[in-house]
Parts: structure tokens; sequence; C-alpha cells
């Protein structure tokens, strides 16, 4: 199955968002990728409900949200009616991490969990047969632009033989740093979905990124 991308809208200009909007819905991408922070759990602010109305009205593919939040329960049914088809918490942040899965099911979305660099890929054996997503955290969260950590190839590799011997569906998702040199590599590795920010936005011909990162044999 071909690899997904998903931009990440974060990266857009937000002086001209309805144009990153359009490029994004005439581009080969899958996803639009939309990370929400609350400046708690990471040192960053991004935006919240508004911004998600304001995609929901014009965007023309799927809403992936990744939620970099405290308490992340409170908010499943909003997101859901702002517009995500995909919501994904962090293991980092839930207490009860199952019930939280089950609720944006619920809901009527893809679930996802996200790990932070430092999270153990084993630490997801008892709920990698409920998630649709595990997104694996490329960079500490919280900020555009950071350094790709290598160690993530490893990670991968581990998280997807957790996937085949458990028998689970789960698509691995990479965000971070993700750019033309790595985008192989971690397809090789067992990725199925590449969020890009700058990678994308920062490119002269962003439609002709995401060109390459879909197929970048």
């Amino acid at each position: 199955m071909p690899v997904l991308v998903a931009p990440s809208i974060l990266s857009a200009d937000f002086s001209h968002l309805k144009a990153a909007t359009d490029m994004i819905n005439e581009s080969e991408a899958d996803w639009f990728h939309v990370d929400v922070m609350d400046g708690v759990f990471v040192p960053n602010i991004s935006f919240g409900f508004p911004v998600m109305k304001s995609l929901q009205k014009h965007a023309k593919k799927i809403l992936d949200v990744h939620l970099m939040i405290v308490e992340p329960d409170r908010y499943i049914e909003s997101f859901h009616k702002s517009g995500a088809a995909n919501l994904t918490v962090h293991y980092e942040a839930c207490t009860h991490l199952h019930r939280t899965i089950h609720a944006i099911k619920h809901e009527g979305m893809k679930a996802g969990v996200a790990i932070n660099p430092h999270t153990s890929v084993s630490l997801l054996e008892n709920i990698i047969c409920d998630v649709d997503i595990v997104l694996v955290m490329s960079v500490n969260p919280g900020f555009g632009g950071q350094k790709f950590i290598q160690h993530t190839f490893d990670k991968v590799l581990r998280l997807k033989q957790l996937i085949i011997d458990s028998s689970s569906k789960a698509k691995i998702e990479i965000d971070g740093g993700v750019d033309l040199d790595n985008a192989l590599p971690l397809i090789r590795a067992g990725a199925d979905i590449l969020v890009a920010g700058n990678t994308v936005f920062s490119s002269p011909n962003p439609k002709e990124a995401i060109k390459f990162l879909k197929d970048p044999l």
C-alpha cells in the first residue's frame, strides 16, 4: 500500500491559510495534519476550534488531528464536531488510555496514540490492537523545524514487529523532521504515514515535495 502523506498545517503561513488549504486539496497529499498544542503538555500554543472550523469548511481531505494537550478526554466530542476524522492522543497525557481510545472510536473517529521520543514501544503492547494509528514522534513535541532523531528508525522497526506479532491493524505515522532524505528509509522501516511540515511549506514547489514523499523511490 502506498505511503500516505499528511502535510502539517502548523507550518503554513497563517496569513494565507486558505491558499495553503487549497494547495493541499489540489496536491497528491492524503490528509491534513493538525497539531493542537495547549502550552501545558508542550511549551507552545498552536490553535484550537476556530481554526478547526475553518479547515472543516474548506478542506476536502481527512483532518488528522494530533492533540498535544493535557486532559484530552474533555475535548473528544468537540473535535469530532469540528471535523476530525482521526484523533490522536499522547500516551504520556492519558491516565486511562484504553478508555480514551474507545471514547474516540465511540464518536466515529479513527483513534491514534502518540509516543514521545523517550517512550518505549513496549508500553503499547496492551493497547496496540485497539488503536488505528501509532504516531511516533521523531522530534520532541512542541515546535516545528526540529532535527530528526535518528533513533526513530530502530523504534519504527520494533513497532512494526509488535504490530505483526499482535496481528494489529494499526498504521505507523511519523511526525517531526521528515524530509526528502529520510522519507524512503522510514518507509522501508515500516512507516505508513508521513507528516511533513517545513519540508512541504518551505519548498519552492510544495506540490512537488508532496509528490516526492508519496513515492521517494
